[in-house]
């Protein structure tokens, strides 16, 4: 049996080898972080990691900002097409008319809009029909006409409205001509090039009995047609409004009112109103632009549902 003495020996070395494997083992710890530490790519990954998207985000942020900004200089472009910026808009509503209403013509314009289909200098052909016209309202919702010599146009050449109010020389194979104004819209099966005179004008032409009548046709732009006036819709307030010529010289091409910031340009319905559906520009001036560029500008006008209100402008004659 080993003794007391020899049993404490071999205690004190099992000791002294378990301390120097710990000792080995934390040396050789300290050493690997050493070496780790001591890497040439070490730091380098770990700092621009978190600062490269503080470096590239605030240019950027910086950039869109300056362009966004509300004192930017408008660009040429935008003043040749018309749009006022605000600055100029608070000249306008400084210069506010009386409560009676101003007008005021523009006629600097030398950019024409996008031709339709119904084009000045332009001659067609087609066949003239009669129908009877009543009151001589129609489609274009105009109300009465002071007179007969009307005709509705082919749903083609009517193009959504676009050929409302519009004067239009009818010529026929016998020679005769008569000039009428297009008030109505002719739904299929009327071609395009047809046009449905109203029972009157189609006399003028031909006798009632003979139904088709063989014409060539084309766009006037006659001396006189008195002013021109405006219409808000029925329904119409300061949410939303439908505004209508009336009593134009030569075809309406585009319709716009006033903002903050400058002109909007309204959408033209089949039912020939330019309708704003948010109510923008309600109550507010009224640009009008015909096919050959001529813009006359309407301020003053109060909404006024279904009323008639004149106004002391006109497009010129060509």
């Amino acid at each position: 049996m080993k003794s007391t003495r020899q049993i404490a020996r071999q205690r004190r070395r099992r000791r002294r080898l378990v301390l120097g494997a710990t000792v080995a083992l934390a040396s050789a710890g300290v050493l690997a972080y050493l070496v780790m530490a001591l890497l040439p790519g070490h730091k380098v990954d770990a700092r621009p990691a978190a600062a490269t998207p503080l470096v590239t985000t605030q240019p950027k942020a910086a950039g869109s900002a300056g362009t966004a900004s509300p004192s930017a200089t408008p660009s040429p472009s935008a003043s040749a097409s018309g749009s006022a910026s605000p600055r100029a808009t608070t000249t306008t509503k400084a210069a506010k008319p009386s409560p009676k209403g101003t007008q005021k013509s523009s006629r600097g314009s030398t950019t024409p809009p996008s031709a339709g289909r119904i084009r000045p200098n332009t001659s067609y052909q087609g066949v003239a029909t009669a129908y009877e016209a009543g009151v001589g309202d129609g489609a274009c919702l105009f109300g009465p006409s002071p007179d007969m010599m009307i005709a509705a146009m082919n749903t083609t050449d009517y193009e959504t409205s676009r050929a409302c109010g519009a004067y239009v020389l009818v010529r026929a194979a016998n020679g005769k001509s008569i000039t009428v104004r297009i008030t109505n819209e002719c739904p299929l099966p009327c071609a395009p090039g047809q046009i449905d005179l109203s029972q009157q004008a189609f006399a003028k032409l031909a006798d009632l009995k003979v139904g088709r009548l063989p014409i060539t046709w084309s766009l006037v732009s006659p001396g006189s047609v008195g002013t021109m006036s405006l219409r808000y819709k029925t329904g119409s307030s300061a949410y939303w409004c439908g505004i209508q010529v009336i009593g134009h010289r030569n075809p309406v091409a585009r319709l716009e009112v006033s903002t903050g910031g400058g002109w909007r340009q309204l959408p033209r319905t089949s039912f020939n109103y330019f309708v704003s559906a948010d109510g923008t520009g309600c109550g507010k001036a009224i640009r009008v632009t015909d096919i050959y560029g001529e813009q006359l500008t309407v301020s003053g006008l109060a909404v006024l549902p279904n009323v008639v209100q004149p106004t002391r402008v006109q497009f010129a004659q060509h």
